[in-house]
């Protein structure tokens, strides 16, 4: 097992026939952000992630967007995950578990992490509109099953009301920003926060 960052931060870089993108991170931070994803709409949701988790995350990517978003919006969240994932380490000495509720306007959302190291997501937050601008709504839940794969994140998703496609994709954005910062938080503990001694 490896140990957790010391300074919590990371950097990932994934190339494949379909994407390269390098990804930046610091669980630590003050909101710094600098991306340029190839997918507009998903840089505004990254921002907000960032912002109201108090990261700092740099992205850059060039993806196959001329076929559609798919593999960028994907790929992405694998190296986001590995990110998170490679600073957490062992997941030693952190609160593990976090929850928020998000309202934006008439939506609200309910994102609940724990940092498990059991890959699982239960999304329920289907948005009426197929597109915001560009971006497919269908790719919001392919991106949060690819950070909880490769982070090792249990992860529950749900619309508890809304009807605004962007609002309610907005809200689980911020709300998995805010979820996970208080996850990641530390507390006074030796080793993982388990009965069994590691996770």
């Amino acid at each position: 097992m490896t140990k957790p960052s010391e300074e919590r931060k990371s950097t990932i870089f994934r190339k494949t026939g379909e994407t390269e993108i390098s990804i930046q991170l610091n669980l630590d931070g003050e909101r710094n952000v600098h991306l340029a994803t190839g997918v507009p709409f998903l840089d505004h949701m990254l921002t907000l992630f960032a912002v109201h988790g108090s990261f700092d995350l740099a992205v850059e990517a060039k993806g196959d967007t001329e076929i559609d978003d798919h593999h960028t919006v994907e790929d992405i969240g694998i190296c986001l995950g590995k990110a998170i994932d490679q600073i957490l380490g062992d997941k030693s000495g952190i609160a593990r578990y976090g929850s928020c509720y998000l309202p934006m306007d008439e939506t609200l959302v309910r994102v609940v992490v724990d940092v498990s190291n059991r890959p699982f997501l239960h999304y329920n937050a289907d948005v009426v509109e197929q597109k915001i601008g560009t971006y497919d709504t269908a790719l919001t839940k392919e991106f949060f099953r690819a950070i909880s794969q490769h982070c090792g994140l249990t992860l529950h998703i749900d619309l508890l009301h809304g009807e605004n496609g962007h609002h309610i994709v907005e809200a689980i954005f911020k709300g998995f920003g805010r979820a996970l910062n208080t996850a990641i938080s530390k507390i006074e503990i030796e080793g993982a926060l388990s009965s069994k001694g590691c996770l």
